[in-house]
């Protein structure tokens, strides 16, 4: 049990120094070919800092474990909004462009409900078993290039040079940098997915309760850091679509491309609260945001209190 759980540790300080080089790598490069600062922040970084829970999601499906892919999404998006949004705007309250709240969060709402219709058959016909299709991996991935091309239209001629500078490496370090953060993301998944499945099966709780919880956790630890010292900064364009972007990739590309790739999730235990409450979320992100294009220090407790209540519902019920 020791030597699983330090292991489950280990995986999880490779898999976010893996996704921090992988940033550094990517990020110099693509200032090499003159790419917007802002546009660096809403793909690279987005892509970086949600790395390990695309890792963690070819591997979950490879190995047979649908739930745990499943889990980790849902689970890391409610805490991207409840907890680390919470967290943040305890700090100061955190400024929401106009175009934002217009644009960004209703498509993260929106592929938030497209997610929940997808993954609720039963729901709708109590004949029907849960699952998640090849088809339906493909649209979401569909959705998300929507999203990627609606970024670089809006974004790629728009050079904001208050910007911190991005350190730029010789082509050759940028290149070993990705490719060294390649290697550790990977790593550090296979020792995330394989010991905490193992923990499960030992303590006898539910991949559910794990992915949800641990794995959501351990893999959302780059996003709060990101945030945290975005809102500090007064960085409040870092701070929100850093959660924005990480949710709409979670459901896009962590769960739609290893679907899409490697076939039909069958028999898929959805819990509604779970996925009630990544809805809920995403809505109350959305209001507090339209409200006064900000989020308070109130509705930061708001959203804490929220995190509290299905944290306790997921650990003892």
């Amino acid at each position: 049990m020791l030597l699983k759980t330090t292991l489950l540790i280990i995986g999880f300080i490779i898999l976010i120094k893996g996704a921090d080089i992988l940033i550094d790598g990517a990020s110099s490069i693509a200032t090499k070919f003159k790419v917007s600062k802002l546009l660096i922040g809403l793909t690279i970084v987005n892509l970086g800092t949600g790395a390990p829970e695309l890792a963690i999601g070819f591997k979950a499906i490879l190995s047979g474990n649908g739930d745990i892919v499943l889990g980790n999404v849902i689970g890391s998006n409610i805490l991207n909004i409840l907890l680390i949004v919470g967290v943040s705007s305890l700090f100061r309250s955190i400024t929401v462009r106009s175009s934002t709240v217009k644009k960004e969060l209703p498509i993260a709402l929106l592929i938030t409900l497209l997610f929940s219709l997808l993954i609720s058959d039963n729901l709708f016909d109590s004949s029907m078993v849960n699952s998640f299709t090849r088809r339906e991996g493909i649209i979401l991935i569909l959705f998300f290039s929507i999203f990627i091309y609606y970024l670089f239209t809006m974004y790629h001629n728009k050079i904001d040079e208050d910007q911190e500078t991005i350190s730029v490496f010789s082509n050759k370090r940028s290149i070993i940098y990705i490719i060294l953060g390649i290697i550790c993301v990977i790593l550090g998944s296979n020792l995330v997915v394989d010991n905490a499945v193992s923990l499960a099966q030992k303590i006898g709780i539910s991949e559910r309760i794990i992915a949800l919880t641990i794995i959501a956790l351990g893999t959302s630890l780059p996003e709060l850091v990101t945030s945290i010292t975005a809102t500090k900064k007064g960085e409040f364009d870092i701070a929100i679509g850093n959660i924005v972007g990480s949710n709409i990739y979670n459901i896009g590309l962590v769960l739609g491309l290893p679907v899409a790739l490697f076939g039909t999730i069958t028999n898929i235990t959805v819990n509604y609260i779970d996925v009630a409450t990544m809805i809920l979320s995403a809505i109350l992100l959305y209001m507090f945001s339209f409200n006064d294009y900000k989020i308070t220090k109130k509705e930061g407790i708001v959203f804490l209190f929220l995190f509290a209540i299905y944290y306790a519902y997921i650990i003892f019920f």
